[in-house]
């Protein structure tokens, strides 16, 4: 039989942790990703990685943690293997911490991350100006390595990569059979998709190898996450701006905020400074969509709109993509039958 031709359009996490899900469950398929950009120049590798959830609106609370349960188990299990210093996959353990105690204690994750408990009073003498803390354990990968794992991932399966700009879906039309649409905010353009939009984040990357617990702001805007090679300084959260300009205000306000939680800080050294914009929408989209033009037709699946919590959902959402995407194949190897008929 005719393999499955699929073609994964992003090659950021979504679009990588999409294809290699596809390529280990859906036996005789070839996958090929195509991108215009490729690590360390996705938006995925500005991010800091760690996995807290975002709640998203737009979708009901028990699915979003199926994906994250189902994320946290599968980098679990890279963390507890001999692929962990290569991944980039770690725990790190540390607080988030509040200025008012959240109506929502403890929040929907927090039985799947280790160890979530209150934070003592004598923890949160360390904190002055926050009235209430929560601690616990949870996972991180470290960009570019994990995207670089996940490449390599793929290509151990026999998928390729291919550098590439897509202006229209239609283009892969005579190539594949099913096209998985990972492009982020290129949705905007590729799908007119105008509820897409960004939301601009800067952050500064640090040596201070003595930080080794992560301290989160309740609101999210303040954050401090060490990686195995830097400490990830949070950050901004700035709607609709399309600016990749690092602005050297902004900097000087986050690594205020940084010091005040942790004022070791003020000795970090090599300061770099990232932009990316995360691509939010209401909801994550995450369903099929048959594109009819004349008498043609193009299968799609669609994974993206994850905003600011791509890694905490990354390989639940790749999974229910993927498992749409067998759905197409079925239909698809079944209409080939039928032909030989």
């Amino acid at each position: 039989m005719t393999k499955a031709k699929i073609a994964v359009v992003g090659a950021g996490l979504m679009g990588l942790s999409t294809a290699v899900c596809i390529s280990e469950s859906i036996p005789g398929c070839s996958v090929t990703v195509i991108a215009d950009r490729f690590t360390p120049n996705t938006t995925s590798d500005v991010a800091a990685g760690i996995l807290i959830p975002h709640v998203y609106p737009g979708k009901p609370v028990h699915q979003q943690k199926q994906w994250f349960r189902e994320t946290f188990d599968y980098l679990s299990g890279i963390c507890n293997s001999s692929q962990a210093s290569e991944a980039g996959v770690h725990l790190v353990s540390g607080w988030q911490i509040f200025k008012t105690v959240p109506e929502e204690k403890p929040p929907f994750w927090s039985d799947v991350v280790l160890g979530f408990r209150s934070m003592t009073e004598k923890e949160m003498k360390k904190f002055p100006q926050h009235k209430f803390g929560q601690a616990f354990s949870t996972l991180k990968c470290d960009c570019p390595p994990y995207l670089l794992w996940l490449e390599k991932r793929l290509k151990e399966n026999g998928g390729r990569v291919h550098a590439r700009k897509i202006e229209d879906l239609w283009e892969l039309h005579s190539d594949y059979d099913v096209i998985v649409n990972c492009s982020g905010l290129g949705s905007r353009k590729l799908m007119n998709d105008r509820e897409i939009h960004p939301i601009r984040g800067q952050v500064l990357k640090v040596q201070a190898p003595w930080v080794r617990h992560f301290i989160r702001d309740g609101d999210g805007l303040t954050y401090i996450y060490p990686g195995v090679h830097d400490v990830t300084l949070g950050g901004t959260r700035q709607k609709d701006d399309w600016n990749l300009s690092p602005d050297p205000n902004t900097s000087k306000g986050i690594l205020r905020r940084c010091c005040a939680l942790e004022p070791s800080l003020h000795a970090a050294q090599d300061v770099k400074v990232r932009v990316g914009l995360r691509p939010a929408r209401s909801a994550v989209r995450l369903q099929k969509e048959e594109l009819v033009r004349g008498s043609e037709k193009l299968p799609v699946v669609h994974n993206y709109g994850h905003s600011g919590g791509g890694f905490s959902v990354h390989q639940g959402t790749a999974r229910e993509a993927t498992r749409l995407v067998k759905e197409y194949v079925a239909a698809l190897e079944m209409s080939r039958c039928k032909a030989k008929l």
